[in-house]
């Protein structure tokens, strides 16, 4: 009985694993996406990339201050399952700013809205 335990735990483990690697690399991506077509500045494209609701500005608001400052993807440090919101991935990110990398990493929230991942900025 106490290895039958064992096994369910173990295969319960690497489910939960499972979820929250493709969970991470939905927002990895989501990010990588949304920073590719920011020099374009078309609303179009990134807007569905764009969390909505609470604090969130427009999509314009953002994409021309972000464009103002030169922000850049550098590259993803990091990137885990918020622990307060299974639908939220928070992702640790280098970017330039205004030409310069930042030292310390820029953190994002990266939130599964309307059946897609979407960054809250």
């Amino acid at each position: 009985m106490a290895s039958a335990c064992g096994v369910l735990l173990a295969l319960a483990t690497l489910a939960c694993s499972s979820s929250e690697a493709k969970k991470t690399e939905a927002a990895r991506t989501a990010v990588r996406t949304f920073f590719a077509g920011l020099p374009s500045g078309d609303c179009a494209t990134l807007g569905p990339l764009l969390a909505t609701g609470g604090s969130a500005k427009s999509c314009e608001d953002t994409v021309r201050e972000l464009i103002e400052h030169q922000m850049q993807l550098v590259d993803i440090v990091d990137a885990k399952v918020d622990g307060r919101n299974p639908e939220a991935v928070l992702v640790e990110a280098r970017v330039a700013r205004d030409g310069a990398v930042r030292q310390e990493p820029f953190l994002l929230r990266v939130e599964h809205q309307d059946g897609g991942w979407k960054l809250r900025l």
